[in-house]
């Protein structure tokens, strides 16, 4: 028979006949445990829940239990719950292993070319503590008002209604798309009506959903060299065929007489990972080329929101006047990775495919946390969060090229950007980046070599990415007397 318990649902099968409640009990549940159906450290309904879903006394269930605790198969105490004992008995295990028949040979799969394509992007998750130097990619998620987001969330969640709680449509939560667009009108110069704004999980959601919508397999597509790894594990999972854009000081550079993509992407507020700011000039030129040629530029605005020096520059989107430019963001950056939150900005004759594309994915985006950053931004607690990060990125960035230029002279020079959570540290002639970030490592200090970045083989001057904004300025002082120690280390050897 099967009962399902309030904690895990348990198939104890018939009793024999003739025999007791008890060793019923106890022997089923041994079988489930050695079956490995009640996995080590599974938590055990209560005994008096148990006794009530299969019709038997307290005191049956009781002795069931004292003796499995006894031969070891569960543990447990009063008042904390009974378990599974997450290290069987030496016998239990024999017996266990005389009982299983040989496991048979894994099936070999036939994945379709899109499965076979795929690989994993890491995330932030296991990166526990305090954030050594230099983590990249990181907001100072210490300075987060956490308990004000939670005021926020509880009085929304006190006050949902049967609208809310049903979900919303496939583009995302109206109030909150009508927030975002005001929102980058008036910081990012974007042209747009909530309509465009699709919300979706971060900017990573937003190039899938563009790659499955308008690039087919061997499909060009232009990507920035180097440039943001997961963008480029997007197109290569799509089977694209990539083309690499050089980068100068003015950003991504145009292809020049090669025919045109169906897509091309570029970070142009803080390339990543130079962290070059693209000028306006070359902005102009990009749009005149994809109105021509008639490609798509998908514009990430990586780390757009924090520009520390130089007079802002509009973005792509704001400057198109065709409706070549897909616009996305994350707010992941900006308040904290956990949120997967983002937006992009589509075109209007693609407004109704890309929220088909999203209802079909995964219908819609979670609708209370759309409500919380709805009220956040609203209340204007978010353009508050804003100007006081860049405050604190500005004095960590400060002190990273501060403490650079006394202690990594000749032989790492600390990139002085204009906006964005990292930088850039260019090696002296005959130091090796991803020699230098493997011994870094070893001395508490991550960095990423920039060669990690790159597609194609040319010269190139080598380097690190060195991330700031998550870190302290007491911990970006540790981080650069000890890159300077294993600089000086690697010059001598």
């Amino acid at each position: 028979m099967a009962k399902r318990s309030g904690l895990t649902e348990i198939l104890l099968g018939q009793s024999a006949e003739g025999e007791s409640a008890y060793r019923w009990l106890y022997g089923a549940l041994r079988r489930e445990i050695l079956a490995g159906r009640l996995r080590p450290g599974t938590r055990l309904p209560a005994t008096r829940d148990l006794a009530a879903e299969y019709g038997l006394s307290r005191g049956t269930v009781v002795t069931a239990f004292e003796e499995l605790k006894a031969e070891g198969y569960i543990e447990g105490s009063v008042g904390s719950g009974t378990y599974v004992s997450k290290v069987l008995p030496e016998e239990l295990l024999e017996v266990r292993s005389g009982e299983r028949q040989a496991e048979p040979e894994p099936p070999k799969r036939r994945l379709a070319e899109y499965g076979r394509a795929l690989r994993a992007f890491p995330g932030f998750s296991g990166m526990g503590g305090a954030p050594r130097a230099f983590r990249a990619n990181l907001p100072a998620m210490d300075e987060f008002p956490v308990t004000l987001w939670a005021q926020i969330a509880n009085r929304r969640l006190r006050r949902a209604s049967m609208t809310m709680l049903m979900g919303c449509e496939a583009a995302g939560y109206r109030p909150l798309r009508e927030a975002i667009a005001a929102y980058l009108s008036q910081s990012r110069g974007v042209v747009c009506t909530a309509a465009q704004v699709v919300v979706v999980s971060g900017v990573q959601e937003a190039l899938d959903l563009a790659a499955r919508l308008l690039v087919g397999p061997g499909e060009r597509v232009l990507m920035e060299d180097p440039g943001y790894i997961g963008a480029a594990r997007v197109f290569d999972a799509m089977g694209a065929r990539m083309v690499s854009l050089g980068i100068d000081e003015q950003g991504a550079k145009l292809p020049g007489s090669e025919a045109a993509a169906k897509l091309a992407y570029m970070t142009p507020a803080h390339q990543a990972p130079l962290g070059v700011t693209m000028g306006l000039a070359r902005r102009l030129e990009w749009l005149d080329w994809a109105r021509r040629t008639g490609t798509l530029l998908f514009e990430d605005d990586y780390d757009g929101e924090y520009r520390y020096s130089g007079r802002p520059v509009p973005s792509l989107q704001g400057l198109d006047r065709h409706g070549v430019v897909l616009f996305a963001g994350s707010f992941s950056k900006v308040l904290f990775p956990a949120l997967r939150l983002g937006y992009l900005v589509v075109p209007e004759d693609l407004v109704e495919r890309f929220a088909a594309a999203k209802s079909i994915l995964n219908r819609h985006a979670p609708v209370l946390e759309q409500t919380v950053l709805c009220e956040f931004i609203e209340a204007g607690h978010f353009g508050r969060h804003l100007r006081r990060m860049r405050e604190v990125y500005s004095e960590r960035l400060g002190v990273l090229l501060e403490e650079g230029r006394r202690q990594l002279a000749g032989m790492l020079e600390v990139s002085e950007i204009e906006a964005g959570l990292q930088t850039v540290g260019w090696l002296a002639e005959g130091l090796a980046g991803r020699v230098v970030a493997k011994a870094a490592a070893e001395r508490g200090v991550e960095t990423m070599a920039l060669a990690l970045f790159y597609r194609e083989e040319r010269e190139r001057r080598d380097g690190l990415q060195l991330g700031f904004a998550a870190v302290n300025p007491r911990e970006i002082r540790r981080g650069v007397e000890e890159l300077a120690r294993v600089l000086e280390g690697l010059r001598r050897g």
